[in-house]
């Protein structure tokens, strides 16, 4: 960055000034380095960034013809969200933006299925020998809350060695108006033993201030996103049963916000203890009693109330971070990770208590265990454990399309094991009246 000032530390401790260059000055390419240091390093993308693909140029118009665009890189995050990358060795041009925005609007039409096939090819192109749905899964894995709805709304990341004033002044405008939108700088050093050194730098929104520079429509936009992430927190504790019911939790304000907010907080907390205290129900919708008013909200909806209390501000934050029991431990650390490795631990006892003569929906499970029902339903046709899964068909009764069994010699169909176990079926469907609820399987496993 322009102002920015990199030292080398010798072994006495002296500090040395590293001389600025650039990529091209050091004979490094925009597709062999820089697109590739990105690949081996997602985070300069952004946090827990999985690659999908690079230089992706499948696309096709609706009459058939092929288009010739050029997608430098394509990840996804791990709340579902695609990441467009575009990629500039030098200072990025005045159109950069708009080449972003157009990739954008492109893959947000991709349906998991056309996602998973890219991945496929591009785990294929890099030596791994995948299906695609084996590439389906890895990505179900790395983001489990993953739909229809997240797709439709790509993240852009912008990385350059530099940006034009018009071109920051449009980004700040479009994000405004709701896209979310990143620009990276990169700068390039030589050290006195002419070695090289990058640095990455986000560039805007500029993160100390970001919560302050963002309109109403981006926030809202981060704030559905977090709001998923408290869903699938509070979904997971209450269905697991982790914490008890009565349980006494302590609000404790998290690095989100400054020292100084942090000070405004715990001084309104002073000034009543039952402001910072909140009593767990396992109930996913409510499950926080706030002792102030004897309300039940949740996480989130008490923290933004007490910021705008203790502090006069609006924002989004990760409330279930902020809450913790008598140990120290917050509701997401107890909840454990929603992402990546997901324990299906409780999928297979829920299985196990459902009984002959009923069924159950994709959706009704992915509700118990925390999770969402495309990523559940493609455990299920894999998991050698879950031997009842023919128990669990689509919300309308019909059996799954593409269920299969683990047994690879059986060659009944889920209706016939369904139908001899005493469950009716109308038209390929089953009757609704012997479908097992989400509260009823919870009750079973108690």
């Amino acid at each position: 960055m322009g102002d920015e000032r990199v030292f080398s530390i010798d072994d006495d401790g002296g500090a040395q000034p590293l001389t600025e260059t650039t990529l091209a000055e050091a004979g490094l390419w925009e597709r062999r380095n820089l697109q590739e240091g990105v690949i081996a390093h997602p985070q300069i993308l952004g946090e827990n960034i999985r690659i999908v693909a690079f230089e992706f140029d499948r696309w096709q118009a609706a009459g058939g013809d092929r288009q010739l665009d050029r997608l430098d890189v394509l990840g996804l995050d791990s709340d579902g969200y695609l990441v467009v990358a575009e990629l500039k060795r030098d200072r990025a041009p005045d159109t950069v933006q708009l080449q972003a925005i157009k990739y954008a609007a492109m893959v947000s039409r991709f349906t998991l299925d056309d996602l998973a096939a890219h991945h496929a090819q591009y785990l294929r192109e890099r030596g791994n020998e995948v299906t695609d749905e084996q590439a389906l899964e890895l990505l179900t894995e790395h983001a489990p809350e993953i739909d229809a709805e997240s797709l439709r709304r790509p993240r852009i990341v912008i990385v350059a060695s530099g940006f034009r004033a018009t071109t920051t002044a449009t980004v700040v405008w479009l994000t405004e108006m709701g896209l979310d939108i990143t620009l990276q700088q990169v700068q390039l050093y030589r050290t006195p033993e002419a070695r090289l050194l990058l640095t990455v730098s986000q560039l805007y929104p500029v993160p100390d201030v970001e919560d302050f520079t963002v309109a109403p429509l981006q926030s809202e936009s981060k704030a559905g996103k977090r709001a998923r992430r408290e869903k699938s927190t509070v979904v997971r504790l209450a269905a697991a049963g982790t914490v008890n019911d009565g349980e006494l939790f302590r609000l404790q304000p998290t690095n989100e916000v400054t020292a100084e907010v942090r000070e405004q907080i715990q001084n309104w907390l002073g000034q009543d203890e039952r402001r910072g205290t909140a009593i767990w129900h396992n109930d996913p919708a409510k499950p926080l009693e706030w002792t102030y008013d004897g309300e039940r909200y949740r996480p989130t909806t008490i923290v933004q109330q007490v910021l705008a209390e203790a502090a006069g501000i609006q924002r989004s934050v990760r409330g279930p971070d902020w809450w913790v029991d008598q140990n120290g431990q917050s509701l997401s650390q107890l909840a454990g990770p929603a992402r990546g490795g997901f324990d299906w631990t409780l999928l297979h006892e829920a299985l196990e208590v459902i009984p002959p003569g009923k069924w159950t929906a994709y959706q009704d499970l992915a509700d118990l265990v925390g999770t969402a029902s495309q990523p559940l339903g493609q455990h299920i046709t894999r998991c050698p454990e879950c031997e009842l899964a023919y128990r669990v068909l689509s919300s309308s009764g019909a059996p799954a399309e593409g269920f299969r069994w683990t047994d690879v010699a059986r060659t009944d169909s889920p209706q016939e094991v369904l139908e001899a176990e005493g469950v009716r079926f109308v038209n390929g469907k089953a009757d609704p009246a012997q479908r097992i609820s989400t509260a009823e399987i919870r009750a079973l496993m108690s």
